[in-house]
């Protein structure tokens, strides 16, 4: 967001919590501050006086999570409202939709689908758009909302396309809205039909394909199909498991092929296997510490933290200290900004197989596991490789003592092709030499200009960090 678009947040903030400084009284007023997120009140005489008090201790970088609060407890949003959540949307990754392929798709849309469901419809259009309301003027309601009514439902004269001008959904409106209303009309709340679905999602297919979008299948919901509207610039595949935090091979069998349930018959902690829904938000670390805490049963959120940090870190080999530091300064240089970064997962398990190299050959056996993956708002899948010396070279020599390490065409010419292999299935691979990272010194302003570029390329938002994590 620009200076100017943190200024209005701020505004709208401010606005809402005067408002709920209004109705309570000195004595609930801290409470009903700490409910929409807000640090409680420091002096004055007035609950005005203490609800800016608040505002003021508010720093710009939990101004978006204080928004978020407000608009949910919000049962209808106004003007106010979703201005608020626009802004909001500013500063998350969503894939972008040109007006070109918002008319195109409006197009494509069948109208006579939507009017048979027309009461839901016109809740989800009430829910994300200002559609006036209940306005007369000689016994005619002349509100956007009347006119769809009119038009659309009653007198059908209007397309699809009109219905999204009429509401703004074209020109006006964020990508994320926009997203939340195709992903609204194909879903079993808005059409409780699943062949109407498809055939919805099949008609807009075509103009979503052409601007590298996909409605894509995620799940299921009440018995209905659930659709994300994703870039396919993103990796295609959906994430069922994360299997990672391994340095060895771990023992590994499907407990239910249906379900893809993975079952670990080595020692529990050898291995980590994240199994909850992974969107295309991504893995945050605080989405991985919440599996830690509750899958470890820990107490407190402290000790969960400090245990999956280590956890992570005792995963890296010994005999590559260049990827420690590369662990180790992704938290230090963010701080307890990390928390809502991408979670830096090591060791990450790409092809599994229960066989041995013995048994299906080395050449297949390559390229096993990922040094670092980040899964990344917009499903992009990040791959960080550390290349140490095995990565370009041999050892060779007639004795153990007079070995030495030199370079190898064909060694290199696998760690390349393996690279490629990623790259061309969906990932973004990045190299590092160890001799990048062979200390702190020298480390530390390379990698923090490479995630602040990495992170700025995928729209992260990074906020402030309040020292190591």
């Amino acid at each position: 967001m620009t200076s100017g678009d943190v200024q209005e947040l701020r505004d709208l903030v401010s606005k809402i919590a005067h408002q709920v400084g209004q109705s309570a009284t000195h004595k609930t007023l801290d409470d009903d501050l700490r409910r929409i997120g807000l640090p409680p009140s420091t002096s004055g005489p007035s609950k005005a006086d203490r609800t800016e008090s608040s505002l003021l201790a508010l720093p710009d970088d939990q101004l978006a999570d204080v928004a978020r609060k407000m608009v949910a407890k919000c049962e209808w949003l106004g003007s106010d409202g979703r201005r608020m959540q626009d802004l909001v949307w500013m500063g998350e990754h969503h894939p972008h939709i040109s007006k070109r392929t918002r008319r195109d798709i409006a197009r494509a849309l069948r109208g006579d689908e939507l009017i048979e469901h027309y009461s839901r419809f016109r809740s989800l259009l009430d829910t994300l758009f200002d559609l006036g309301g209940g306005v007369l003027w000689g016994g005619r309601d002349y509100s956007v909302g009347g006119e769809i009514d009119r038009h659309f439902k009653h007198n059908p004269d209007w397309s699809v396309e009109e219905v999204f001008d009429a509401v703004g959904a074209i020109d006006s409106s964020s990508d994320r809205r926009f997203g939340l209303l195709i992903e609204g009309i194909v879903s079993g709340n808005t059409i409780p039909d699943e062949g109407a679905q498809r055939r919805l999602a099949t008609s807009i297919s075509g103009p979503m394909e052409a601007a590298g979008l996909e409605l894509r299948e995620i799940g299921t919901l009440d018995g209905y199909p659930t659709f994300e509207v994703v870039s396919v610039r993103a990796h295609q595949g959906q994430p069922k498991n994360l299997i990672f935090a391994s340095s060895t091979k771990p023992d590994l069998r499907l407990n239910d092929a249906i379900d893809n349930e993975i079952e670990i018959l080595s020692d529990p902690d050898d291995v980590l296997v994240y199994d909850r829904p992974i969107t295309t938000s991504g893995i945050r670390w605080r989405d991985l510490q919440t599996w830690f805490q509750a899958t470890r049963r820990l107490a407190s959120e402290q000790e969960a933290k400090t245990q999956l940090y280590r956890r992570l870190r005792q995963s890296l080999p010994d005999s590559s200290p260049p990827q420690r530091l590369l662990f180790d300064l992704y938290h230090e240089i963010h701080g307890t900004a990390v928390h809502e970064l991408p979670a830096l997962l090591p060791e990450v398990w790409l092809y599994w197989d229960p066989l041995t190299v013995k048994a299906r050959g080395a050449a297949a056996l390559l390229n096993l596991r990922m040094d670092f993956l980040l899964l990344v708002p917009g499903g992009g899948r990040i791959v960080l490789e550390v290349d140490g010396r095995t990565h370009y070279g041999v050892e060779k020599g007639a004795s153990p003592g007079q070995k030495v390490w030199i370079a190898d065409p064909p060694t290199y010419a696998r760690t390349t092709a393996g690279s490629r292999k990623l790259t061309v299935a969906g990932y973004e691979v990045y190299r590092f030499g160890a001799y990048e990272l062979r200390n702190h010194r020298e480390a530390r302003p390379v990698l923090a200009a490479f995630f602040s570029e990495l992170f700025l390329r995928h729209r992260v938002k990074v906020g402030r960090s309040s020292g190591s994590k």
